[in-house]
């Protein structure tokens, strides 16, 4: 099985970081998850609804939609949590990236442990860049927004791609394809991993910058 794999690249303050981080994981969460399935006997069951949420940002001018179960959202938090302090402790400017890896299981015999094969990651490369006053946090602000809003339109561009998915599984191997863990809401297999490095890219930042001044001079 080939496994995809999808690079987004955002530049942002580090106030920002976790709303960004936030908006881009649970939109493509919102698509890479279902209701949860109920059996009534094997080979045939019903899915229940998924709920969303309009969620605006605080420090960005943006709303997205995630999916409205408190659970997932609190995995979501922690995991961007915890990034974002890494990025925070690696210095002052930083560069990090974050990546949503979707997987199945494949049982192997005793005394071998399953096999997790990948079919999607997400990759999302974050630059963070410190600005000098009010004014630049303002702009920035918008700029970010209009940048998230031009991500989650490629999100959602690869994602309504016919591209491999796992297939519908039966009741005794469901756990194998999809989280059933939550109660309300089911996404496929996933995991969370980030790694952080200790300096910002000079064009990245200078991109930014080059756009807030050119942005003041109007």
């Amino acid at each position: 099985m080939n496994c995809r794999s999808e690079v987004l690249e955002v530049t942002v303050e580090a106030r920002q970081v976790e709303e960004a981080m936030l908006a881009l994981l649970h939109t493509i969460l919102l698509h890479r998850s279902s209701g949860k399935f109920h059996y009534k006997k094997e080979g045939t069951y019903s899915i229940g609804t998924v709920g969303t949420l309009d969620i605006d940002c605080d420090f960005i001018d943006f709303t997205f939609v995630r999916v409205s179960s408190e659970e997932l959202d609190r995995v979501m938090r922690k995991a961007v949590s915890e990034f974002k302090d890494a990025l925070s402790n690696s210095g002052s400017d930083g560069m990090g990236q974050i990546s949503l890896e979707f997987y199945q299981k494949k049982k192997s015999r005793w005394p071998f442990s399953d096999e997790c094969i990948p079919w999607e990651v997400w990759s999302i490369k974050v630059n963070v860049v410190n600005l000098a006053n009010e004014q630049e946090r303002q702009i920035c602000r918008e700029k970010v927004g209009e940048k998230l809003g031009e991500k989650v339109i490629n999100v959602v561009e690869v994602i309504n791609r016919h591209e491999y998915l796992p297939k519908m599984p039966t009741q005794s191997e469901v756990d194998n394809v999809f989280d059933t863990s939550l109660k309300d809401v089911q996404p496929y297999l996933y995991k969370i991993t980030y790694q952080i490095t200790d300096s910002l890219g000079t064009s990245v930042s200078t991109t930014m910058r080059r756009l807030i001044k050119d942005t003041l001079a109007l």
